[in-house]
């Protein structure tokens, strides 16, 4: 249940013509009062003799009652309280109790023998209610309505559980403006996903991602499509800017643009140069605009160096200060959203959804403390510069492993905000998890795919080998391991190791000592993606030669001499 407070007015006869109209989009439906201060106000939607006029003389009585220099420039109180779209449909009884509730706890008419003020609950659609009040008492004073917002949030939690009701999860003030009903129903009237408002931050974060300076940034907007506004000072230094979809229009035909700000407060220009400042003196002076080398090692070198940088930036969360952790998880959401617009068609749907979704957790009260989250923003630079991704081969399978690596530091952003009460942020974060999963299932299919063929025709000598080597350096996991479906990629990664000149059983516990194992789906796959990136092996062994017969002359040779194999390791 959602309440939104909105700024005093100061003509209460212009919110009623409102609440009880058609509304801007016919969207309006049987308007009329499910309670109000007295119990019998008129109800202009119902009772035909009522009027108005009638109900707005009502509730501006005792406001008319003052002199006209003692009553206040601004006396009209409103809020609508919305239930959320998994909700039952309430009766008006239940939401004449809400709004009875609402008011009492915002000061507006405390009850308990206090005077309080003219109000009146206006329903015009099965899933909200409109309180309108003014805001003089009965006895002339002025009422407590100091931080009325947050009380009716409060209220709107304890209503949710009493009625079992969807609980949303309290927010903290670093939220991104929720879309109005009339950007809602104007999005559907011309078939978007989204509205207007989401699209443009969507978009304006991608431009936001991983770029280096504010002509960079502003170009990104304009190959976006988005329509472009400047605001200058006298001087000529640029304050802010707005945006808008060129078919997003007002009805006098004109562009309907939004200030960075009202998209989210870290998208207002100042926010966005913290990121510049932090990381300028790093930067490449040829970098700047659209037309930048691009990154060494194209889509799959940029994915690899991603995920470096994402498992680096897991061990800061988890155990680092407070401010440098916020700073990596909002570098994160860069990340993601470098990723969803430079991956194949078959993942960026879901890795969207999980940039999307994660916008929530990239924000709270804890500063980021810009500067330490510098590896992550060059990651999400050179996912930008590497360009599109394809679906499969090294592109591919490197996007699984950018994928697994991203689950787990969301997964522990998750955890971070949890301990902290960020109760908005850490269902965010789990979302966005959720959304990785599903994208990381259908990214690993062909490389995991190729790794369990290999695997599966790996010689018996050699296929033992790899299971010593799993129970000597995982004693308490390898029956699990050797039991999930991944365990023939595994084991073709550690030949493929071993092939390389590493020591596998080292490059195992060292993979297996990282934190967050045991959420995985599969722990072989993990470790899979972990040993190959470690070992800079390729991801993608579609094309791999098999295992060399040299190399199994060595694996008989130090299978039958232990004693030695552990003198060279």
């Amino acid at each position: 249940m959602i309440p939104s407070v909105n700024h005093p007015g100061d003509r209460t006869i212009g919110l009623l013509a409102y609440l009880y109209g058609p509304g801007r989009h016919e969207e309006h439906t049987d308007p009329h009062l499910v309670a109000s201060f007295d119990g019998m106000s008129p109800d202009p939607g119902r009772d035909p003799k009522a009027t108005l006029k009638d109900l707005q003389a009502l509730l501006d009585q005792p406001v008319l009652a003052l002199p006209e220099h003692a009553r206040p420039a601004k006396h009209v109180w409103h809020t609508s309280v919305r239930a959320t779209a998994d909700d039952r449909v309430l009766t008006d009884e239940e939401w004449g109790e809400i709004a009875r509730r609402i008011v009492a706890a915002t000061g507006i008419d405390p009850g308990e023998g206090e005077p309080g003020c003219r109000w009146a609950a206006v329903r015009h659609a099965d899933d909200h209610i409109h309180i309108v009040a003014t805001l003089v008492r009965e006895d002339g004073s002025r009422p407590d309505d100091f931080r009325s917002g947050k009380r009716a949030q409060a209220e709107c939690r304890l209503i949710e559980k009493e009625l079992d009701l969807h609980q949303v999860a309290p927010g903290d003030g670093t939220a991104a403006q929720r879309p109005t009903s009339a950007e809602r129903h104007k999005a559907e009237r011309q078939g978007r996903e989204r509205t207007a408002r989401e699209e443009l931050r969507e978009t304006v974060r991608r431009a936001v991602a991983g770029a280096t300076s504010e002509a960079e940034f502003f170009d990104r907007l304009a190959a976006a499509g988005l329509l472009i506004r400047k605001r200058a000072a006298p001087s000529g230094d640029l304050l802010g800017y707005k945006v808008a979809l060129p078919d997003d229009r007002n009805k006098d035909g004109e562009p309907v643009f939004y200030p960075g700000a009202r998209l989210a407060p870290d998208l207002s220009l100042p926010r966005i140069r913290e990121r510049w400042s932090a990381d300028a003196h790093d930067l490449d002076p040829t970098a700047t605009g659209l037309v930048s080398r691009p990154a060494p090692g194209g889509p799959a070198g940029a994915r690899r160096r991603t995920a470096s940088a994402v498992w680096q930036a897991m061990l800061v969360v988890e155990g680092g200060k407070d401010a440098v952790a916020a700073a990596q998880i909002a570098a994160a959401g860069e990340v993601l959203d470098a990723l969803a617009t430079t991956s194949a068609a078959h993942t960026r749907s879901e890795l969207r959804q999980a940039a999307f979704v994660f916008e929530r957790a990239s924000r709270s009260h804890v500063r980021a403390e810009r500067g330490h989250d510098q590896a992550l923003r060059e990651a999400a630079r050179a996912l930008v510069r590497s360009g599109p991704a394809l679906g499969r081969g090294e592109d591919g399978a490197t996007t699984a492993m950018a994928i697994d690596m991203l689950f787990f530091l969301i997964t522990a952003a998750s955890h971070w905000h949890a301990k902290k009460g960020h109760a908005q942020q850490a269902a965010a974060a789990r979302q966005a998890a959720a959304h990785l999963r599903a994208a990381y299932q259908t990214a690993a299919v062909q490389p995991l795919g190729a790794l369990y063929q290999r695997g599966r025709h790996l010689s018996r000598p050699l296929l033992h080998r790899q299971t010593a080597v799993l129970r000597e350096a995982l004693p308490q996991l390898a029956e699990q391991i050797r039991a999930e479906p991944g365990w023939y990629a595994l084991a073709a990664t550690l030949a493929d190791a071993e092939a390389a000149g590493h020591n596998p059983a080292a490059l195992l516990d060292d993979a297996a000592g990282r934190r967050e194992l045991s959420t995985a789906d599969s722990v072989s796959d993990v470790l899979v993606w972990r040993l190959r990136r470690t070992a800079d092996l390729p991801a993608d062994t579609s094309h791999a030669v098999p295992v060399s017969p040299k190399a199994e002359v060595s694996v008989r040779r130090t299978t039958r001499r232990p004693e030695a194999r552990r003198g060279r390791s």
